[in-house]
């Protein structure tokens, strides 16, 4: 399972939590962090973000509305932020494009994938020009 670069003691706000999340993943984001994971609730500044997303959540207009979401408490344009998608194989997978197009309308980059679980795929994103 690869490290998604949290450092420990950032606050890392969690998007799209269900009962198919992996758990080892979700646990080793609070390992590195040494914080428990924030809900999408969470109204305060974040280090980072984290966002499951299976293919049956929506179109790509209603994963760049949650890009923007994940966006919106970030405490820079450098704070790592991740979508996790399932892999290839798996049942809601998304494909490249998809996320590459809500990317782009949330004013970011899908830049490094990385595989983060037994089922699960993580895109990094990163920022785009100025912050909006």
């Amino acid at each position: 399972m690869s490290s998604l670069g949290f450092a420990s003691g950032s606050v890392i706000q969690e998007f799209g939590y269900d009962d198919d999340v992996d758990e080892a993943v979700r646990a080793q984001i609070e390992e590195e962090t040494g914080q428990e994971l924030v809900d999408e609730d969470y109204r305060d500044i974040v280090d980072g973000a984290v966002a499951w997303w299976r293919d049956e959540d929506g179109d790509v207009d209603d994963l760049a509305d949650l890009f923007l979401d994940m966006k919106a408490n970030l405490e820079s344009d450098v704070s790592p932020c991740w979508v996790l998608v399932p892999g290839t194989r798996s049942p809601g997978y998304v494909t490249a494009d998809v996320i590459k197009d809500a990317a782009e309308t949330a004013g970011l980059m899908a830049t490094t994938s990385v595989a983060v679980g037994a089922a699960w795929m993580g895109v990094k994103l990163t920022a785009k020009g100025p912050r909006r």
